[in-house]
C-alpha cells in the first residue's frame, strides 16, 4: 500500500522540480549568434555572455539616441563614469529583453551577496573569479586582483584605472562582463522594472563600429 503512495510523492516531486528549472531558464537567446565570449569553469557562459550583448546593447542604444554616429566606445566612456559616480537612473536605460536576462540572473545564487554594502556582486563568485584570471590589461588585472586579496574590492576604487582604460572593454570581454555585472545589473536590485516599455524603439548595433 506504501509503494504507488511513495511513487506519488517522489513524481510530484520530480514534477515540481523540472518546473523550477524551467522557471529559470532563459526563454530567447537573442545573441546566441556572437558565441560565447566568457569561458571558465563553474561560469553560466551562455546566460552570461548574453547577459553582456544585451547590456551593450543598451547603453549604445541609450547613450546614442541622439547621436545616429555614436559607437559602443562611447557609450561605454559615459555609462562608466556616470555609474562610478551615481548618476545614472537605470530604468531609463534597461530594455525588456535586458529585464529577462536580470529575471534568470537572480537565480545564479553564486553570483549575488546582498550582505555585501559595497556591491550586490559577489566578488568571490566564479564568474569574478574568471575575469581576474583572464583580464588583458596587465596593470589594471594586477590592481583589481589586489583588491580583492585585500577585500577592498568595489566600484569606487577601481573606477579610476577603469576609467582612463575604459577603450579595451571592446576588445577584453572579461573585462566588459565586470562593467556589465558590478555597475550595472548590480544596481538594477530592488529597481522598479515593471514599467519598461517593450515598445521602445531600439536601434541596430554595430559592436564594432569605432568613433570617427
Amino acid at each position: 500500500m506504501k509503494t504507488p503512495f511513495f511513487k506519488l510523492i517522489v513524481i510530484t516531486l520530480v514534477i515540481s522540480l523540472i518546473s523550477c528549472k524551467k522557471e529559470n531558464t532563459l526563454s530567447e537567446y537573442k545573441y546566441a549568434d556572437k558565441g560565447l565570449v566568457l569561458s571558465c569553469e563553474n561560469v553560466n557562459s551562455k546566460l552570461y555572455s548574453e547577459a553582456l550583448f544585451t547590456f551593450e546593447n543598451d547603453i549604445l542604444n541609450f547613450y546614442g539616441k541622439n547621436n545616429p554616429n555614436a559607437s559602443l566606445i562611447q557609450a561605454y566612456g559615459q555609462f562608466i563614469r556616470n555609474a562610478i559616480y551615481g548618476r545614472i537612473k537605470y530604468e531609463n536605460i534597461v530594455s525588456p529583453h535586458t529585464v529577462k536576462v536580470f529575471e534568470v540572473l537572480k537565480n545564479e545564487d553564486d553570483l549575488w551577496d546582498a550582505s555585501n554594502p559595497k556591491s550586490y556582486l559577489n566578488y568571490n563568485s566564479a564568474l569574478i573569479n574568471c575575469i581576474s584570471i583572464n583580464m588583458q590589461n596587465a596593470e589594471l588585472k594586477t590592481t583589481f586582483n589586489s583588491l580583492l586579496k585585500v577585500n577592498s574590492m568595489s566600484p569606487k576604487p577601481f573606477g579610476a584605472p577603469l576609467t582612463s582604460n575604459y577603450r579595451d572593454v571592446i576588445k577584453d570581454k572579461y573585462l566588459a562582463a565586470y562593467v556589465a555585472f558590478d555597475l550595472f545589473y548590480a544596481n538594477l536590485f530592488n529597481k522598479n522594472l515593471s514599467k519598461v516599455n517593450a515598445e521602445k524603439p531600439v536601434q541596430k548595433v554595430d559592436f564594432n563600429k569605432l568613433p570617427q
